[in-house]
């Protein structure tokens, strides 16, 4: 990748950070911690790879994306904010009465929103089947989904795993978001999906990892995975927290909102981090 472009890419994500931080504190609620880890994927996936139009948000031959680990929904609604699907300032309505930025991504109101999930496990069954659908039809868009690590814990994760490696999937690419964290405690203290490549493998998977915040290895993993004749899953190794100093690799943050103070050392700590890429 040019140096220029992950440049910006890499200004991109700051700003979606800051979205987060902004609907989380007026919220009073939401998920922070993993929202901040899987914000570098979804910024290269919809400001560089992804085939889609915020001015046509159902075009038929886009490609689809499924957040998979729904709580982290305040990283997916500012991407799309940031990416022109709706309003920037709309983020600060979230979770609010009469917003349609609820707790969760729901495809029935938000622009650019291809699954309605939230339920730990069922989004990567619905990316199968979109997946499948594009095989039987003959359609040439791609399916991506965003999978939180402690979400593999869902046995239906490993349902859809053993399905769309049985039906050769090669159009699906699923991340994981792989920060080792999840509300309460560390993977192995609270029940290890370990080993994560060695599972996805031995259902059929084409498997890569990756550093999850490094914009070369995400698009030199994504160039891999579509000249691969299988489902791939890149696990990418992220920082739960991510450049907020007092969020990184903390659990406590994966579901609770700064209060004004904090939100003012969140807000300085990512000012901080967007003047240095200038």
């Amino acid at each position: 990748m040019e140096a220029s472009r992950k440049l910006e890419l890499q200004k991109i994500a700051c700003k979606v950070r800051m979205g987060i931080i902004e609907g989380v504190h007026a919220a009073k609620a939401g998920h922070p911690g993993g929202s901040l880890s899987c914000t570098d994927i979804l910024t290269y996936l919809y400001f560089e790879k992804m085939n889609i139009d915020p001015q046509n948000p159902k075009k038929s031959d886009r490609d689809r994306f499924v957040l998979s680990k729904g709580h982290a929904a305040p990283a997916l609604y500012s991407v799309l904010a940031h990416r022109g699907f709706f309003d920037v300032e709309l983020l600060k309505t979230l979770r609010q009465i009469g917003s349609i930025l609820q707790g969760h991504p729901d495809m029935k109101y938000i622009p650019g929103v291809d699954m309605t999930t939230g339920s730990l496990g069922q989004g990567i069954s619905a990316a199968c089947g979109m997946a499948l659908s594009a095989k039987h039809f003959g359609d040439k868009y791609k399916v991506y989904a965003v999978l939180g690590d402690g979400e593999l814990e869902e046995g239906q994760v490993w349902e859809a795993a053993m399905f769309a490696g049985n039906k050769n999937l090669s159009n699906l690419t699923a991340f994981v978001d792989y920060n080792n964290l999840q509300i309460d405690g560390s993977l192995s203290d609270v029940n290890s999906p370990y080993p994560i490549d060695k599972k996805f493998q031995a259902f059929n998977w084409h498997v890569i990892t990756i550093d999850g915040h490094d914009f070369d290895q995400i698009e030199n993993a994504i160039l891999e995975a579509e000249k691969i004749d299988k489902p791939v899953c890149i696990i990418a190794n992220t920082t739960k927290g991510k450049d907020v100093s007092y969020m990184e690799n903390q659990c406590s943050w994966h579901g609770a909102a700064p209060n004004d103070e904090l939100y003012e050392v969140a807000m300085a700590d990512l000012k901080k981090v967007y003047e240095e890429l200038q």
